[in-house]
């Protein structure tokens, strides 16, 4: 008997959606804000360069901000070099009190502009790691989000032979996918609502449910992973409605937001279990091989994963930007 049948037995009350999706799938909060993982009770969270700049901006986080800059006026640097160690401090120390808040794993960016970078990215990996281990961190609770570009990806192959944990974001693709897996990247988020966004605007038409194409995307690599063996875990993403994470119901992993926790806290509707590996295991698909010229050939090929992982490399850049300057601001 699940924890959450018995809690209803117990009760009486019905189990919200919330509850009852995590019994299919692991829950990661996609925020910065403290109070809500407290109240919904996720395993993981993800957050970003925007996520943490949005914290940032309530009083009550004030004290993180200036404890940050009191520790690193010292640093001896300078210039943009200061505001780079500030704002790497600040993404880490946002990631430290998350993790006494979550049981599991917390995911940190690279800086985005560091997307076709291999070096560039695999340093400010190793960088991010030892701010967490400074901090008594095991890595093992640590992601570090990278870009699914091929350069990301073959940053992420090299990270996770060092024991790096890296969970590969910006995935719009099964192509990108296929290739974090021969990486053998930890996690991977597709991002289901940035899809949506795509085909609603191109085709001019609205979708939902099963027909909905970036749900589409993350059952095809859910499919593709189990069929295969792949032990990466698959973590939908970028959610729009309430809709799409029910269709995606016992994906590894689903990254919510606050909003949308609410929402299905505040529902006891039945919740289906829409994917699993049994069903997978039946598909009748053959195995993708992969080379560069292969990789991105087929990432250009499909128009929609080529401009939002474009796009979306340009949104974080801009983001991390905007957190520099929130940093500049403080220190002058």
């Amino acid at each position: 008997m699940s924890a959450v049948v018995a809690e209803e037995k117990k009760t009486g009350t019905k189990p919200s959606q919330l509850d009852q999706l995590k019994q299919y799938t692991k829950v990661v909060a996609d925020t910065a804000d403290f109070e809500s993982m407290k109240e919904f009770k996720p395993q993981d969270a993800t957050t970003n360069p925007s996520l943490v700049y949005a914290a940032t901006q309530k009083p009550e986080y004030a004290h993180l901000i200036d404890g940050v800059l009191k520790d690193r006026q010292k640093s001896g640097l300078s210039g943009h070099e200061q505001i780079e160690d500030i704002s790497d401090h600040l993404l880490v120390q946002f990631g430290t009190d998350i993790l006494k808040i979550v049981p599991g794993r917390v995911s940190t960016e690279t800086d985005a502009r560091l997307s076709y970078d291999v070096d560039g990215s695999i340093k400010k990996a190793r960088r991010l790691i030892k701010l967490y281990e400074d901090r008594k961190i095991p890595r093992e609770r640590v992601l570090i989000k990278i870009a699914s570009t091929w350069e990301g990806l073959f940053a992420a192959e090299q990270l996770q032979k060092e024991g790096i944990f890296c969970n590969l974001t910006l995935m719009f693709s099964l192509v990108q996918a296929v290739r974090a897996a021969e990486a053998k990247v930890q996690l991977i988020s597709p991002f289901v609502g940035r899809i949506y966004d795509w085909y609603k605007r191109e085709n001019k038409r609205d979708y939902k449910g099963p027909e909905d194409p970036g749900v589409q995307s993350v059952d095809e690599i859910y499919i593709y992973y189990k069929k295969f063996g792949i032990p990466t875990e698959v973590m939908g993403a970028s959610f729009r409605n309430t809709g799409q994470i029910l269709e995606l119901a016992g994906c590894d992993c689903l990254t919510i937001s606050p909003e949308l926790m609410e929402e299905l806290a505040k529902s006891n509707d039945p919740v289906e279990r829409k994917l699993s590996p049994e069903k997978a295991m039946a598909a009748k698909i053959e195995k993708l091989e992969l080379d560069e010229k292969k990789f991105r050939w087929m990432l250009n090929d499909n128009a929609m994963a080529y401009e939002k992982t474009g796009e979306g490399i340009r949104k974080f850049a801009a983001d991390v930007v905007k957190l520099e300057k929130f940093v500049e601001g403080k220190i002058k």
